[in-house]
């Protein structure tokens, strides 16, 4: 009878992991796409945001005008005025703007209005803020030309 001696295990052919190094390379190739891919993508959101500001100023420039309609031509000195008659105005035929609530920026501010306007000849000045949140500085959304 042959003795069994004791043999050392059999070395499995397949591999179970990653190396460290392989990782390592992944995330390496990762961040290089996600480094190409986020500036793109949040350079579309700005786009985004500037273009639904855009349509809510329109919007909100075409309750204005309803309003101018109702009243020779005037328009209100305050926006509240869109929403509630304030009583004494046999002309107001609103609320001129549907909801009952003033529109916001895309970035959940009021937009401003100012009448008698500063920037615009036969129209109010209707503006956003922007990203950054500080009037008066590049990123406004305005109803005007910038220069």
């Amino acid at each position: 009878m042959q003795s069994h001696a004791h043999r050392p295990p059999r070395r499995s052919l397949s591999r179970g992991g990653f190396t460290l190094m392989e990782l390592l390379i992944v995330l390496a190739i990762i961040g290089v796409i996600a480094a190409i891919a986020v500036p793109s993508f949040l350079g579309q959101q700005k786009k985004a945001n500037v273009k639904a500001t855009q349509a809510s100023i329109h919007g909100l420039e075409s309750a204005l005008d309803y309003f101018a309609t109702d009243h020779d031509g005037d328009y209100p000195t305050s926006l509240d005025l869109l929403i509630t008659n304030p009583g004494n105005d046999p002309k107001w035929s609103g609320p001129y703007l549907k909801g009952g609530r003033l529109p916001l920026d895309a970035w959940g501010n009021e937009l401003m209005y100012m009448f008698p306007a500063q920037n615009n000849v036969d129209k109010p000045d209707i503006y956003s803020a922007g990203p950054d949140r500080q009037p008066n500085t590049a990123d406004d959304v305005t109803n005007w030309q910038q220069m």
